[in-house]
């Protein structure tokens, strides 16, 4: 091993289900590609970034068919640390899963941190399991990969879903939200970075490890759209998140924590609304600056 790679594989050793993608070999990825049936997505902050569409399920909420890309999404996100890899991620999971999977996962050293709805009123009920796992990034990824092979979740690779025709004025949302989202299938999607560090363990940990505020746009007909997603907040901003939302007609759904040792500590908040899209992103920017956002 030369000088350099001794040095990257070091400042790799500590760390989540994410992994620092220039300092990891080709053929650790491929493993890890391997074990989880799929390619991994590069994130910002040296993250690898695994997807797992629940698009096995058929859910709705409200009168809404739920798009896998809006609110149905497993996965996994890996960093390489200073001791190994950092694992964290977000199982969708049906009430007749979460207990298998938890003796899977718990078989497998990695953790869970939450579970809890993010929807109110979906049938059928839809839970959300987070995790965290430490050490290497192929036996995590064998532990997920055994953890999945207990649920419905499709584990071959679909083709990713084309960019469709949306019913709504992207331009126009982005204008009034002030964030520039992106196409996922018919979903459009938005992340908005705190502004601060978030450390847990001692470690950084990237805002493409779930720590930034999403928010999902899925066209509802002649300009409207049901949003959904999650407020990432630390406690001085949680109630007056609240109140910018219900001004403006968009539900809280969820207020819970998604870790275990975060410094400062992080609150989440899920909502939902089904209205004119420009307007609900009026009201998704007045929640947005009641908190300490990138701008």
């Amino acid at each position: 091993m030369s000088n350099s790679e001794g040095k990257m594989r070091f400042a790799c050793t500590l760390a989540f289900c994410a992994i620092v993608v220039h300092d990891l070999p080709a053929q650790d990825w491929n493993a890890v590609d391997s074990a989880l049936g799929r390619k991994g997505a590069v994130q910002p902050g040296e993250v690898m970034k695994y997807s797992f569409p629940r698009s096995d399920l058929h859910v709705s909420a409200r009168g809404v068919k739920l798009e896998p890309a809006f609110a149905l999404g497993s996965w996994i996100a890996f960093k390489r640390m200073p001791d190994g890899s950092m694992a964290m991620g977000d199982l969708v999971l049906t009430d007749e899963e979460v207990a298998k999977v938890i003796v899977k996962l718990q078989e497998a050293g990695i953790e869970q941190t939450a579970l809890h709805n993010h929807l109110i009123g979906e049938s059928p009920r839809v839970m959300y399991m987070h995790i965290s796992a430490h050490g290497d990034a192929l036996k995590i990824a064998n532990g997920i990969h055994a953890a999945l092979a207990v649920t419905g979740t499709p584990l071959k690779a679909s083709a990713a879903a084309p960019t469709a025709a949306i019913e709504i004025d992207t331009a126009a949302v982005a204008a009034a939200l002030g964030y520039h989202g992106r196409m996922n299938g018919r979903v459009y999607q938005v992340s908005v970075p705190r502004r601060e560090r978030i450390v847990e363990n001692g470690m950084e940990i990237p805002p493409s490890m779930g720590l930034a505020t999403a928010i999902n746009f899925q066209p509802t007909g002649t300009g409207n759209a049901a949003i959904t997603g999650d407020f990432v907040m630390t406690a001085g901003e949680v109630n007056r998140v609240i109140r910018a939302l219900e001004k403006n007609n968009i539900q809280p759904t969820g207020l819970h924590s998604h870790m275990l040792n975060e410094s400062p500590r992080l609150f989440f908040m899920h909502f939902w609304a089904n209205d004119n899209a420009a307007a609900l992103a009026k009201g998704l920017a007045a929640a947005l600056k009641e908190m300490d956002v990138s701008r």
